[in-house]
């Protein structure tokens, strides 16, 4: 089993930057596969990001492509998003998740991921 615990959300204008942390506890952190999601008011949760056990696959949503950037530090227990280039729709609470296993072409169900982080929230103004 694995706690997930994230941060680094917070208030940001528009076109600005922020870093989300995640820092795992519990099972080797390098045995889960790690994904971002994110849940807006009245909307379904939205894949975001996901990452492989030791980083050498990511896989973005077409609406953070370019702009987002998914990574981990084993070491650390933590995987990171990185956030550039805000706009007010990526205003959500980011939720990150652990995986023990996973099939590549379903990395943005939510029902591959086995343990949730609480989420942090992340509000973009125009």
């Amino acid at each position: 089993q694995v706690q997930l615990v994230e941060s680094g959300g917070g208030l940001v204008q528009a076109g600005g930057s922020l870093r989300l942390s995640c820092a795992a506890s519990g099972r080797t952190f390098s045995s889960y596969y790690m994904g971002w999601f994110r849940q807006s008011p009245g909307k379904a949760r939205e894949f975001v990001a996901a990452i492989s056990r030791y980083g050498s696959s990511t896989y973005y949503a077409d609406s953070v492509k370019g702009r987002f950037t998914i990574s981990r530090l084993n070491a650390k227990n933590t995987v990171y998003l990185q956030m550039s280039s805000l706009k007010p729709e990526d205003t959500a609470v980011y939720y990150c998740a652990a995986a023990s296993s996973w099939y590549s072409d379903r990395v943005d169900y939510t029902e591959t991921y086995d343990y949730w982080g609480q989420g942090t929230q992340v509000t973009v103004s125009s």
